[in-house]
């Protein structure tokens, strides 16, 4: 029987996933903070037991975040690939990327406010 070139090339495209999902945990120390600060979340929501919708914002903003540091980290890579010497442009350019995290970060934590501050005001 041969193989299916179709389900070979996407499975070759998940390896590539999960080599870019290594490079992020292996290189970028912002990343392991933004996972870090997921775990805290995800144990607070386990501690405090949070409602489905309440994960379902959660799991949204810590998916947002880390996405967009994959995204500011491709950005850095590409312009650093395409422009050696620094440049106002190139810098320009990392700057936006990372106003990107900072944006989704902010949203994160606003997100995070409004799920766990009643929870914590129920424990005094």
């Amino acid at each position: 029987m041969s193989e299916n070139p179709y389900i070979k090339s996407r499975l070759r495209s998940f390896a590539f996933a999960f080599n870019g999902l290594r490079l992020m945990l292996h290189g970028q120390y912002n990343f392991f903070i933004h996972l870090l600060l997921a775990a805290i979340a995800i144990v607070l929501g386990l501690y405090f037991d949070i409602s489905q919708a309440e994960w379902l914002w959660i799991v949204l903003a810590i998916g947002l975040v880390l996405a967009a540091e994959v995204f500011n980290s491709s950005i850095e890579h590409l312009t650093d690939l395409i422009q050696k010497e620094r440049h106002p442009q190139a810098g320009k350019v990392k700057d936006l990327a990372a106003a990107a995290v900072l944006i989704t970060a902010a949203t994160a934590l606003i997100i995070g406010l409004f799920v766990f501050i009643p929870y914590f005001l129920d424990l005094f």
